[in-house]
């Protein structure tokens, strides 16, 4: 039978290099989803919410295709933190952030838009933030890095240095937790061999 064709609905390149290496070739589709108007009673719910919107929001463009839709967002000291809106905001996070442990949310959906079916899942990685000083998150945020990512972080980046640790799956920090990818494709029916390029 012959391989399916794979669509990333984000345009994270974090996430697509992420599939890359792991032996896939998606094609990009972004969503466009507002996620600001996407609301749910808890950090686990609205991650996958979110995911579900954004394949959602590509399937009409996306042929037979298997979708994968996926959203991060930290939650630490009970608030959440998606992208920053400017480098003020992702200071003043990162500021709060020195020395705490945050949880670190990715909802996963997978469409096979051959059938129809689809599966939404999240997963969880705690993250353990360094203390890092004040010198090195001006360079940081120099950078730019911090805007494009949730949390103002990612351990795949500038930030690493500035992560003590994390407990869990480092691809669902970066935005894409494969080992979860996997058994969503078996729920579906489908193997990661199906899809590999």
């Amino acid at each position: 039978m012959p391989r399916r064709s794979l669509v990333l609905a984000s345009g994270s390149s974090a996430r697509l290099r992420l599939l890359q290496a792991a032996g896939f070739a998606p094609s990009v589709l972004v969503s466009g989803v507002d996620e600001a108007s996407v609301t749910a009673p808890d950090t686990a719910t609205l991650v996958c919410r979110l995911a579900e919107a954004k394949a959602e929001a590509v399937l009409g463009r996306a042929g037979d295709a298997v979708v994968v839709a996926c959203d991060s967002v930290l939650e630490l000291g009970g608030r959440q933190f998606g992208k920053p809106a400017d480098d003020a905001e992702a200071r003043a996070w990162l500021a709060s952030m020195r020395g705490r442990d945050g949880v670190l949310h990715t909802g996963h959906c997978v469409v096979d838009g051959r059938t129809g079916r689809r599966q939404v899942a999240g997963a969880t990685t705690v993250v353990r933030f360094g203390t890092f000083d004040d010198a090195e998150l001006d360079a940081y945020l120099a950078t730019g890095e911090a805007r494009q990512v949730a949390g103002a972080f990612t351990i795949d980046g500038r930030s690493a240095p500035f992560v003590d640790g994390i407990d869990g799956d480092p691809g669902n920090v970066i935005g894409l937790s494969l080992p979860l990818f996997r058994r969503i494709l078996g729920d579906l029916g489908l193997t990661v061999m199906d899809l590999w390029a």
